[in-house]
């Protein structure tokens, strides 16, 4: 007799591998009702696509809209402090719906073309460069700390115009926010410490681009303001965004992408016999095989019927992009990691009309990471084979990836 599918998504053994638990989901019940957090999750890459493209039945508000507690559970004594969270997240663009996610989103998108941001790809390049020479001399290094971790903040940092004696700053503040996805039950002091951080940091920059806009994320910013599109707190809030969606996707990207080439050595092989030719297909597989953030809530703006079940209006909905990309109903042999795989319509970046406004910039440094790894190193081994995930619902990420190479 098959056991009961426990609720509580939070366990050492689900954060460690969430492949099992969302993939039994998915086979036995892909619509299912977690009662532990009163929340649907969904786990099949169709009932994901549907539901992104169906933007109309799932808003986004999620703050907004949203009047129940966080879970899990916090200190009581940090309800306060949730309310500023919530107050803080719902002012962001992504967290509306249309029509004024539309008018926001257009304030942003000229800076997040496909075309402007593949422009940063020599940016990309010689930071990587810089960041691997000083591994390279002290002949080990851990991933998350000493690549994938700075790599996105330098990038960041010039995009939102940050002098660079700010930057170390700037990446104790991101640290701080990456506590939004958390299960920590005291998370709340961190993350609103981050907030206002951020805040306050940002606040003298906005004044000045108001005055004096440059080419940078904030004077972007900073014009909607002037248009009467965004408030003086959503071009604060929407800098963090920026801070925490570059930052947290591109480290999770990196290191679980390395750790899967240490994993398989023979598609490390293949991408070492034609770095620059097979960087384009191994990064996407990467995102596909451990993509960097599990999964993403909406609530149910009406009843909605999906598999039989009865999804009612105000209704908390969490799809999970880490089972939609080992559905075997999309990707044949979804569990091996294939770095010729194609087509790869892989959901790593969400999909519709929120679908994630720096991809291509993910892309880019993804792609430069693992061509330069190729291309300068022969192999790696792990110092440390007992690696720790943190405990997050939304991110995939490892705590640290030591590693040295032969």
């Amino acid at each position: 007799m098959a056991s009961a599918i426990q609720d509580d998504m939070f366990t050492p053994d689900v954060i460690a591998n969430p492949y099992a638990y969302y993939g039994r989901l998915r086979d036995e019940d892909p619509v299912h009702w977690n009662e532990t957090y009163e929340l649907w999750v969904v786990t099949r890459h169709d009932d994901l696509v549907w539901l992104t493209r169906h933007h109309e039945l799932f808003s986004s508000a999620v703050f907004k809209n949203d009047p129940r507690p966080a879970y899990p559970a916090i200190d009581e004594s940090d309800l306060g402090l949730y309310e500023y969270v919530r107050n803080y997240q719902g002012d962001q663009f992504i967290q509306h719906d249309r029509p004024d996610h539309l008018e926001m989103r257009k304030v942003v998108h000229g800076y997040f073309t496909p075309k402007s941001l593949e422009e940063w790809r020599p940016f990309v390049q010689k930071a990587v460069k810089e960041l691997l020479d000083a591994a390279e001399k002290k002949g080990r290094m851990d991933v998350m700390r000493d690549l994938a971790t700075p790599l996105p903040v330098l990038v960041i940092a010039e995009m939102m115009g940050v002098p660079d004696p700010d930057r170390h700053y700037i990446r104790e503040l991101a640290e701080k926010l990456l506590y939004i996805g958390r299960g920590e039950h005291d998370r709340m002091k961190l993350l609103t410490e981050g907030m206002r951080g951020m805040v306050v940091y940002v606040s003298p920059l906005v004044d000045e681009r108001i005055v004096n806009p440059g080419d940078d994320f904030i004077s972007v910013l900073a014009s909607g303001e002037k248009a009467g599109v965004f408030t003086r707190h959503q071009v604060l809030v929407n800098t963090s965004l920026l801070l925490l969606a570059g930052h947290e996707t591109t480290i999770n990207l990196l290191c679980n992408g390395t750790l899967a080439f240490i994993n398989h050595p023979d598609q490390w092989a293949l991408l070492k016999k034609d770095p620059a030719g097979a960087a384009k297909l191994a990064t996407e597989e990467c995102l596909r095989y451990d993509s960097p953030v599990k999964s993403i809530q909406r609530i149910a703006s009406e009843d909605v019927e999906m598999r039989g079940k009865v999804l009612r209006k105000d209704d908390r909905v969490r799809w999970f992009i880490s089972s939609a990309n080992r559905d075997p109903a999309m990707f044949a042999n979804p569990d091996t990691f294939d770095i010729n795989r194609w087509p790869n319509q892989h959901v790593a970046f969400g999909s519709g009309i929120h679908h994630c406004l720096g991809a291509t910039l993910a892309r880019v440094e993804g792609q430069e990471v693992f061509k330069a790894l190729a291309e300068r190193f022969p192999g790696f081994r792990l110092d440390n084979e007992r690696l720790e995930y943190q405990p997050s619902i939304t991110f995939r990420s490892l705590k640290s990836l030591p590693i040295n190479w032969q």
